[in-house]
């Protein structure tokens, strides 16, 4: 394959790379790393969180807004109109590369895709941050450690959040 079309097709890729977030509504969830919970919140939102090599402030930015944003609980009149602000919701985040697990081929995910920890990190802590500035009650699991959540799906409501990278909306 010649260097243009390899080029090309490496721009095709980044275009599909985003930063990606499975939101699930809870009455309840908790975070343990081995017997220990480490994060724990009563009506809110688990937000598991997917950073890619291509992932920056512009992402995060537009992520917190959107997660703090979502009308995803009901109004008085029963209808989803009311945000996890408006309800006094909490947050629990969880950092998750296997949601940039790629099964096209084979039968063993590839994780190409997810940003290494020294990128991901820096994001995660930065979304996190972003998040609670924003006045946010958020609680979190830990990064890299094998975890255990335990949720109560209310509703149920999971919505699956994606953000392109600059430029390739």
């Amino acid at each position: 394959m010649n260097l243009a079309k390899r080029l090309a097709n490496l721009a095709a890729e980044m275009r599909d790379c985003v930063m990606r977030i499975v939101l699930q509504r809870v009455s309840r969830a908790e975070v343990c790393v081995g017997n220990a919970a480490i994060g724990e919140i009563g009506r809110g939102l688990v937000v598991f969180v997917g950073f890619t090599h291509a992932d920056g402030s512009a992402e995060i930015a537009w992520m917190v807004e959107k997660v703090l944003g979502l009308r995803v609980f009901a109004d008085d009149d029963g209808k989803m109109n009311r945000s996890v602000t408006e309800v006094s919701g909490s947050l629990l985040v969880v950092s998750q590369f296997t949601l940039y697990g790629d099964v096209r081929k084979g039968r063993r995910p590839s994780f190409v895709e997810a940003a290494r920890p020294e990128v991901a990190i820096p994001l995660y802590q930065a979304f996190v941050s972003a998040l609670r500035q924003a006045g946010a009650a958020v609680a979190t699991g830990e990064f890299g450690a094998e975890m255990k959540v335990d949720l109560l799906n209310d509703g149920p409501v999971t919505l699956v959040l994606e953000r392109s990278p600059k430029g390739a909306e």
